[in-house]
This record gives structure tokens, C-alpha cells and sequence, in this order.
């Protein structure tokens, strides 16, 4: 079963949707140091500059030796500290990546682009005199970590600004890269020769994420920071890797709450990730064997004969050759979607960094996940954008989006939006309620107020699509000129206004581990998910126009949500129905084929990834 990989963020998506859209900004005048900005942490000295919003802000700086060379699949290793002051005032590199509208655009989409030295992070906190640091750890700031989405193949750390955040609210917001792609999961037998059991994993991408809330932990008390006192957060697939670092041992300790922003807790077994795809128990299509094989095989070669060549070759030798290639090489073994995202394999359950079984099944256990506070939330539209981009739902004019089938459209989007609530969010919220746990927060972001562009109502095509709510949480809409085409002078007050009641609710959740009241107190009460029958589970963030901040009671589960569907009355239609029902078994890691049978159709069909 395929499933789209959910991107990083709507705006650089909808690039392609609206192609419109004029062309980028002009650029920058070269960033200044700022003197004040000197911060001595133990990873060295380093200056920074102002920020758009008045903060200090650091950027690119390398939080692990660059894994290159004999370092490519291994875990980070620590960088030794520097002697000179470093300028922290530009981005460090994206790692290595198709390039695309939604991701690295430096280059024409579908090239290669991106180093394998990019694992930096950029720090941004209130601008102080260095003597004004707070010196008490209980007077230091919260830290807010935040991890970019992009399927966990595309994506950069340069497109957040945590500046607004960070003056707004009193906290330490962190961005950082993470390796990509088959350099971030890629799992082969031959790379086990003196690899450490985390490094046999293959979860490269979340071993970074760890070694860099291990660097958080060290340096950024030097930045006023509390290292006791850390919130990671994280959209769509930095949403999902939240939830990876949860369940792995690896981080417990490292981060205090967590925040999962249309997330999951989609993976992939070791088969999946390494098997060939005709083996009795099936490997990926991408799967490292199989990657492998068009890497080392003669291009010539059949199948089989390509096989018999690789198989002639030790461990070591293939584990050398695979790190002679140049990392352009690599990823040229794979195909990037029209966005530029891979299909393959990522999260992998291993047995020693994640566990081997469903990371579902963890939320229901008592220590399965790391005992922290949890604030998990999908946004109520969240498929809209997805179907929008599938041509065979929406063509173009004059480079504005017209839908073919109006109904089936809304009915698809509604019930794979309802899914993803399921999965993001009730599912997970009820399992650790289950628990007999009182710290989880539940959300529905339903803002739908977009601009129109000549005679569609993005309000009606994308409504609470996903990833919109980013730039809420973050208090910045400079987005270039899409921006200014779904963010207008009308909607202006009311997504200002939510914006600064997100922001409040956030880093109060980041200072106490509940979003209670907001950071001033004065917003309604957020409380915890309730688990009796008619207790309130989530809150529903909206402006006044939309109905406002209200607690709600209609949690979601997948199986009620397939019941539904085969009982609306509105999906009587059995084409529709089941043109419904296979968009959702192929988008939900938790329905199967036998519920598409129990729905009243047959022949389940094998949607394209993306589809």
C-alpha cells in the first residue's frame, strides 16, 4: 500500500497549484554581526545578528562533525569545540535533496541539490546584553525545538523564522536540519560491519535529531535557554519524528514536553526497509537492497544477473562502493514525486532505536512513550491540499485550480482529513488517556478564511488545509507573493488574532506543560483530553467568525469513521463509494483490504503514491 508522504509546508506547495504567483524577492542585503549577540557557549564563541522581530538570532551553527566520507550512515558524531569566534549570521547548507517548489528551489526542480555537510541549527532568542542573561536556571527561558516537514526526503530549517516567538513569549526557539532521504533512513545489511546497534538501525535522520537536542541540552543555557525545560514541536513529518522521539530510549531525558502538529505514527519494518521487493517477505520498491542493486549493477543487466553481481561481493565491498558514490549519485537511484518527495522507506521499526512493533501500540502502554506532557493536533481540512495538486481532481486555468467533481472532492477530502484526525491525534490522545495519563491536549485548527484569486474561493478548495497553521504558531507571514495572495487586509484581524491566541496557548503549554488559560491567562481554558463519555477532548481553534476558541467532544476513531462512510447516505453511490473508501485505506496504515470488501466493493485498486 502507498501513501503520500505529507509535506512540509502548503506554501511553497500551493507554487504549484497557483502558478500564478509572481517571482521570488529581491534579494537580501548581506546580515551584519551584532556585538551584543557574542555568546561564549562550550561549543565556542559565536556572534549573531538582529533579527526581523528585534531578536538575536544565530544561524548555522554545526551541531555535528559533517557526515561525509566513512561518516555517511553513521550516527553524528560530536564536532570538537572552536577557538575563534565563529559568525553565526547565514543558513548552513540544506542536506541533500531533489530540488523543488516546496523544498531547496536554489536550482530547476528534480536536480539534485543540497550537501551532505548540512547538519546545522539556527537559535533565536530576545535580544539581550550578555549581561542581562538570566544566571538562575529557574529564570531561564523555555526552549521551543522545532523540526521541519517535507516527508523526511525534502525540506529545510531557513524557511522558519522563530523571532516573533522568541520576543513575544520570553523563549529559545531552535530550527535545525537533519539528514534527508536514504542518507536519513536507509538500513542494509552491509553497513552493519562496525556499525554500533543504533547505527545498524538506519534511522540516521533520527539519530541527528537526538545528538542535536544533546547539543540543546549542553550550550543553550549561554543563550538564556533552560536545558531543563525543552518543548519539541514539529509539523507533518517533523510531526511524526516527535513522535519517534518519544518512543525511542535514545532521547528520554533530552525534552520535557512535546507538540505534534499533524503528525502520525506511520513506519516501516526492517523488511520493508532492506528486503528486495521479490523476496518471500517483500522489501520496499526502494528498499536498500534494491537501491543498491541499481547503484552497483551494470545498467545492462537483467534482474537476476544484476543480482548474481552484487551477490559475488562482500559486505565490506559493497559498503565501500555505496560510500564511493557521490551523494547526487545516490539519490539519482531514486525517482522524486512531481514535488520532489521519495516514496520509501523511513521510520523503521529496528528493535533497538524504535521498537519493532506498530509505535500505535506504544501510546497504550504505560511507559511506551517518554512521560511528558503531549499536545497533539490536525488541522480539519487537511487532505485538501493533496487532492487539490492531483490533476485528475482539479485541471488549471490561467493558472487558478477548477475542480472536475465538485462532490466527490469534499466527500474525499472530508473523510481523509477525519482519518488523519483519527490517526494524528483522537487515536493516540485516547491510548495514552487509557494510561491513566492527565497531560495530553488535543486540538482541531479549522481557520478557513483565505483570500479568493479571481473566481476561486480558496476558503472552499483549501479551508484548514495542511500547513497552513504553521505561520500562526510562528507569527510570520512574510511568504512572498503567494503569501499576500491567501493572507489579505480582510482576513488580516481575525488570522492576526488567532495567531496571537496559538502563540499564547504554545509556549504557555512549553512553560507549564499545559496550555491552560494562554501565556497571559486570559483565553478560555484548554484542559486535558477527558476520557468518560461525555467528558470535552479537544479544543477547536478558530477566529470569532468561525465560532471561536470551544472545547468539543466528537472524537474520531478509524474503524467508527469506516462504519460512517459505508452508512452515508451521501456516498449511496457504490462507484463513489468506493472511489471514497480506496483514497482512505490507501492513505491509513490502520484499515486494510478486507475493510474495502466490507464496504461493498471489489478489487481494491493500487493508487500511484501521491494519488
Amino acid at each position: 500500500m502507498t501513501r503520500c508522504s505529507p509535506p512540509r509546508s502548503i506554501f511553497f506547495l500551493l507554487a504549484i497549484a497557483l502558478s500564478a504567483c509572481a517571482g521570488g524577492p529581491a534579494e537580501a542585503p548581506a546580515p551584519a554581526a551584532d556585538p551584543t549577540s557574542l555568546r561564549t557557549p562550550p561549543a565556542g564563541p559565536l556572534i549573531g545578528l538582529r533579527g526581523d522581530y528585534g531578536s538575536h538570532v544565530w544561524r548555522g551553527i554545526p551541531y555535528a562533525q559533517p557526515p561525509v566520507g566513512a561518516l555517511r550512515w553513521r550516527a553524528p558524531k560530536a564536532l570538537p569545540a572552536w577557538q575563534a569566534t565563529r559568525e553565526a549570521l547565514s543558513f548552513g547548507s540544506s542536506c541533500v535533496q531533489f530540488a523543488s517548489s516546496i523544498g531547496d528551489d536554489s536550482v530547476d526542480p528534480g536536480t539534485p541539490v543540497g550537501r551532505e555537510d548540512c547538519l546545522f541549527l539556527n537559535v533565536f532568542a530576545p535580544a539581550r546584553e550578555r549581561g542581562a542573561l538570566p544566571q538562575h536556571p529557574d529564570a531561564r527561558m523555555p526552549v521551543m525545538f522545532w523540526i521541519h516537514g517535507g516527508g523526511n526526503t525534502i525540506g529545510t530549517s531557513s524557511f522558519y523564522d522563530g523571532g516573533n516567538l522568541a520576543t513575544t513569549h520570553g523563549v529559545v526557539v531552535v530550527t535545525m536540519n537533519y539528514r534527508l532521504g536514504p542518507f536519513g533512513w536507509f538500513r542494509h545489511p552491509a553497513l552493519a560491519d562496525g556499525a554500533s546497534p543504533e547505527e545498524q538501525s538506519g534511522n540516521f535522520g533520527l539519530l541527528d535529531l537526538v545528538h542535536a537536542l544533546g547539543w540543546v541540552r549542553d550550550n543553550i543555557a549561554a543563550f538564556g535557554g533552560n536545558p531543563d525545560n525543552v518543548t519539541i514541536f514539529g509539523e507533518s513529518a517533523g510531526g511524526r519524528n516527535v513522535v519517534q522521539l518519544l518512543v525511542t530510549p535514545l532521547a528520554r531525558g533530552l525534552f520535557h514536553r512535546a507538540i505534534v502538529q499533524s503528525g502520525g505514527t506511520w513506519s516501516d519494518s526492517i523488511a520493508e526497509a532492506q528486503n528486495y521487493a521479490s523476496d518471500p517477505e517483500p522489501g520496499h520498491v526502494n528498499s536498500s537492497r534494491e537501491v543498491a542493486l541499481r547503484l552497483l549493477a551494470r545498467e545492462q543487466d537483467d534482474p537476476a544477473r544484476a543480482r548474481a553481481r552484487v551477490a559475488v561481493l562482500s559486505d565490506r565491498e559493497i559498503a565501500q562502493r555505496l560510500r564511493d558514490f557521490s551523494a547526487h549519485d545516490v539519490l539519482g537511484a531514486y525517482e522524486g514525486s512531481h514535488i520532489g518527495m521519495i516514496d520509501m522507506p523511513q521510520v523503521i521499526r529496528d528493535g533497538v532505536v524504535l521498537p519493532e512493533e506498530d509505535l500505535a501500540l506504544r501510546f497504550a502502554e504505560p511507559d511506551g512513550v517518554a512521560p511528558v506532557p503531549i499536545l497533539l493536533g490536525t488541522n480539519r481540512d487537511e487532505n485538501k491540499l493533496f487532492l487539490l495538486l492531483d490533476p485528475k481532481n482539479a485541471r488549471r486555468f490561467l493558472g487558478v485550480p477548477v475542480l472536475r467533481d465538485r462532490e466527490r472532492f469534499m466527500l474525499t477530502a472530508e473523510y481523509l482529513s477525519r482519518s488523519w484526525k483519527a490517526t494524528g491525534a483522537d487515536e493516540p490522545a485516547m491510548a495514552l488517556s487509557g494510561t491513566g495519563r492527565r497531560d495530553v491536549f488535543v486540538y482541531r485548527w479549522d481557520w478557513d478564511e483565505e483570500a479568493s484569486i479571481l473566481w476561486a474561493d480558496m476558503g472552499e478548495l483549501l479551508g484548514a488545509a495542511h500547513g497552513i497553521e504553521i505561520p500562526f504558531v510562528f507569527g510570520h507571514w512574510d511568504l512572498g507573493s503567494l503569501g499576500r495572495r491567501l493572507f489579505d487586509e480582510e482576513n488580516r484581524p481575525g488570522r492576526e488574532a488567532l495567531s496571537a491566541v496559538m502563540m499564547s496557548y504554545w509556549t504557555e503549554f512549553a512553560r507549564s506543560g499545559a496550555p491552560g488559560y494562554g501565556r497571559n491567562g486570559e483565553l478560555p481554558l484548554w484542559s486535558a483530553w477527558d476520557l468518560s463519555p461525555e467528558g470535552e477532548k479537544f479544543i477547536v481553534l478558530d477566529t470569532e467568525q468561525g465560532g471561536g476558541m470551544r472545547m468539543a467532544r466528537d472524537a474520531v476513531t478509524n474503524e467508527a469513521l469506516l462504519a460512517e462512510l459505508t452508512a452515508d447516505p451521501r456516498l449511496a453511490d457504490t462507484e463513489l463509494r468506493c472511489a471514497v473508501l480506496a483514497r482512505l485505506l490507501d492513505w491509513s496504515q490502520s484499515l486494510d483490504e478486507s475493510h474495502y470488501a466490507a464496504g461493498g466493493c471489489n478489487g481494491l485498486p493500487k493508487l500511484a503514491s501521491g494519488e
